[in-house]
């Protein structure tokens, strides 16, 4: 009875080491499948590497549900490498029949795997690594190429796999999320843009002076997803209350939301929660002069309009323009000496004063308006001087200041000051 129970044991024992052994060998055999494929690869021989290839999927999909191996770091490369290459094949081919052997999933599963398989030792840590940047690299590659065909969503589709390989090694690869996104946007798919520029604009990721937030913000708003929008600038203003890119985006949601109180508002609130801020007040005030000249051209280009839309139009340019003064001198009272804000408001001022002007110059005779912009247009060419002329005794040599100066002379009737100026700004030519 003893000696039988010990046999059993020992055949028990025996039962389970082979079926160990014969799970690694399916680990091992899709490891020397993967190998040969990429060798037949490399000696053009397609068909070989594709059966390789399949051969090793086989193997490795049995490691992958048993016990004894479904965890093991080399299994979960193997899985990522195979069937990442797969798909990659599939789609490079369009082979239907490939697809479906690898599911629609495949890309999913590989950085599933190589994500789970990353934090698990150093063994096949640096294999792990390998495999996503050559996934990373051709994916790279692949969408350089579509993007210099102009197939934008699939340069987009390459983009993004090219960030969600990165992820698996937790790195976060922000020129492909970047791409991606642009591309998205370039194909008018702005849900997917706005996603991928999304996961910039959490770690404040900065492209050519453009907040990521923008971006992101702009494609949901293209995607009609104006409360999303929103979300997103907010939170952006969070770190950077004072950024004039994000307040113009928030007043633009809030103006294409049909909200133009609430434009004005954001600007409002954010003066009211910092009002002694110099920049915040500068920046409002550019954003004045921006929502000004939209409103003109607006005006002088839009046809079909009434007189009275027309006028109502330029009369909201005009009530921006002033609220742009009230900002940018403000600034100026709270930084007297800050020659960016000298040079804004003084190029604005001279500008309002040219368009008032202009504006006159069209009235038809017994206008009673006629008075009205006289006095608006020296009133406004009489401001610019006095800022400029505090201007130009910090920056003598400033050609485009001297060029204004000049000019604000001649339309006020001072030719004697505007050949001053005239003569200074010829000297530098």
């Amino acid at each position: 009875m003893n000696y039988s129970f010990k046999h059993l044991i020992l055949a028990a024992t025996l039962t389970i080491s082979f079926a160990s052994i014969s799970q690694k060998t399916n680990e091992t055999s899709a490891a020397v499948e993967r190998n040969n494929s990429k060798k037949a690869m490399m000696t053009g021989n397609a068909e070989g590497a594709l059966k390789s290839l399949l051969s090793a999927k086989e193997y490795i999909d049995k490691a992958a549900v048993h016990e004894d191996t479904k965890n093991n770091q080399k299994t979960l490369w193997l899985i990522g490498d195979i069937y990442g290459t797969l798909y990659t094949l599939a789609k490079a081919t369009d082979d239907n029949d490939l697809m479906a052997e690898v599911g629609d999933d495949g890309l999913n599963v590989a950085v599933q795997s190589l994500t789970r398989a990353y934090p698990l030792g150093k063994k096949y840590k640096g294999d792990v690594v390998s495999t996503v940047d050559q996934f990373r690299n051709g994916f790279f590659m692949a969408a350089g190429a579509l993007y210099d065909q102009e197939k934008y969503e699939d340069a987009g589709f390459f983009y993004e796999w090219q960030g969600r390989f990165a992820t698996a090694i937790e790195m976060l690869d922000t020129t492909a999320w970047f791409n991606s996104g642009l591309c998205y946007e370039k194909a008018e798919k702005y849900e997917q843009a706005a996603m991928n520029y999304e996961k910039l604009s959490n770690v404040d990721y900065v492209m050519s002076g453009t907040h990521a937030a923008v971006f992101t913000s702009r494609a949901y708003r293209n995607s009609e997803n104006l409360e999303r929008a929103k979300a997103v600038i907010v939170k952006a203003r969070e770190k950077r209350p004072s950024d004039k890119e994000l307040l113009t985006e928030l007043v633009n949601i809030n103006i294409e939301s049909g909200d133009a109180a609430g434009a004005e508002k954001a600007l409002n609130d954010a003066i009211a929660a910092d009002p002694n801020n110099v920049q915040l007040h500068y920046t409002i005030g550019t954003i004045y002069i921006d929502l000004a000249s939209a409103l003109k051209t607006q005006a002088d280009t839009t046809g079909n309009l009434s007189r009275l839309e027309k006028s109502t139009l330029l009369k909201q340019a005009s009530d921006r323009n002033g609220q742009a003064e009230k900002a940018l001198r403000k600034a100026l009272e709270l930084a007297p000496e800050n020659a960016d804000i000298q040079y804004q408001l003084g190029a604005h001022l001279y500008n309002w004063a040219t368009e008032l002007k202009l504006e006159r110059d069209k009235l038809s005779k017994g206008d009673p308006r006629d008075a009205e912009l006289l006095e608006q247009s020296e009133s406004k060419m009489k401001g610019a001087i006095e800022v400029l002329e505090k201007y130009i005794e910090k920056d003598p040599e400033n050609k485009a200041i001297l060029d204004i100066l000049y000019r604000a002379y001649y339309k006020s009737g001072n030719s004697e000051k505007a050949l001053e100026y005239k003569r200074k700004l010829d000297a530098l030519k």
